[in-house]
């Protein structure tokens, strides 16, 4: 059998058989479909291939895409101002202690850069598992969200240096980025005008009921757009999928079931494509490497720390138990990990060993906080059993 036609053949039957595993062993769908990319590379059913290639990345745009359209504006905006000030204090207090232990343990730059970074690309399976009514969810995104800006922000920095270096041409780049930071922001208030003077204007753009699915064909058009004004001005591309993303949220709200479509064609094709690639240029005979599998320990749990120590403040605004699940649900900035960690080692700023320490870290962290969130979810619901049992029993004896 020819080797492409075994790939399209693996990768079918392993996009189908991934969510039935995951439910098996109660681990999230995305490990399970890096784990099973490594193993079956391994055994020779799944290798790099230049559409696979081009796939892959275009999944992992369109998850950034769809992390953007978890973004409510309005309900940040809105939100009281100690919680953006807790986010602020958050999102600073990690960049701080991510760079102080990263020169105490001797890290190398990008292992440092990597250390603070912030992706709620996989907060959308947890709102998809435990709802947006959840207090620390919300408050997740919130924070989330700044984090993310400043994550891709540097990363997007980091490319830059590391393509052109550290001079003026770096300089001119981060001018390009505050540039198109303001355009975005000035085009966003200038929208809101718009829409304000002539609020019919949304349900002609995006009709709710129309079948030539326009709502679809908008969105798809605005993600592909905000790609190329990146590829013009060599940014990060990711940066604008997430901004596109955040657009559709913004603007087109109205339209409940345009997320519910486009969800449905990321995390049903390119998204799981995205996290098998990833598992397919992990090589398996890398674990039994020195120092990787404590490298990505090491790695995995400094992180995790340094998010439950910022998180300590968020106190604050519920409980500790909410403090707690929002440090977890911040630990997964897989995507973000895997593109520095590409950058990283694509310019030759990290070694192989450390290229996978980073992959392995990022799949560490997601099984760990996702078994932390659901293992908290749980003692949540079993205190509430008993309080509401407790409170039965007194209006009973009461009576």
């Amino acid at each position: 059998m020819a080797p492409d036609v075994l790939l399209i053949l693996t990768l079918s039957v392993t996009l189908w058989i991934s969510p039935f595993l995951a439910k098996a062993l109660r681990i999230p769908t995305p490990p399970i479909e890096i784990i099973l990319g490594t193993l079956l590379a391994a055994a020779g059913f799944l290798h790099e291939n230049r559409y696979f290639d081009l796939i892959a990345e275009m999944g992992f745009l369109y998850l950034m895409f769809l992390a953007g359209m978890e973004v409510n504006l309005k309900e940040i905006s809105e939100s009281p101002r100690l919680v953006i000030r807790q986010a602020i204090l958050f999102v600073l207090t990690l960049g701080i202690l991510a760079v102080a232990s990263g020169l105490l343990l001797n890290f190398s730059p990008i292992v440092i850069a990597s250390l603070p970074l912030i992706s709620i690309g996989l907060l959308a399976s947890l709102t998809k598992i435990y709802g947006r009514s959840q207090p620390w969810l919300n408050l997740s995104i919130i924070v989330g969200v700044l984090g993310e800006i400043a994550s891709i922000a540097a990363l997007t920095i980091l490319d830059a240096a590391s393509n052109v270096g550290f001079g003026w041409e770096l300089v001119f780049q981060i001018s390009y980025l505050l540039f198109f930071i303001a355009a975005i922001y000035l085009t966003y208030r200038l929208l809101q005008l718009l829409f304000w003077w002539f609020p019919e204007l949304k349900k002609k753009l995006m009709p709710s009921r129309d079948s030539s699915d326009q709502d679809i064909r908008l969105a798809m058009a605005l993600f592909f757009l905000l790609i190329t004004v990146m590829m013009i001005l060599h940014l990060e591309l990711a940066l604008g999928a997430f901004i596109a993303g955040v657009a559709i949220s913004a603007f087109f709200h109205h339209e409940k079931s345009l997320e519910e479509k486009m969800s449905s064609l990321g995390f049903g094709f390119l998204v799981p494509l995205f996290f098998i690639h990833v598992g397919v240029s992990f090589d398996l005979s890398a674990l039994f490497l020195p120092g990787v599998f404590t490298g990505a320990l090491l790695i995995t749990g400094v992180m995790i720390l340094l998010r439950l120590i910022a998180a300590y403040p968020l106190r604050r605004l519920s409980d500790t138990l909410d403090a707690v699940s929002v440090a977890f649900a911040l630990s997964m900035p897989l995507t973000l990990l895997i593109a520095v960690a590409t950058i990283g080692y694509d310019t030759g700023n990290i070694d192989r060993i450390t290229y996978y320490e980073l992959i392995l870290a990022s799949l560490f962290e997601v099984i760990i906080a996702m078994s932390a969130i659901k293992i908290i979810a749980r003692y949540r619901e079993r205190k509430k059993r008993e309080e509401w049992k407790r409170e039965k029993q007194e209006a009973l004896s009461s009576r």
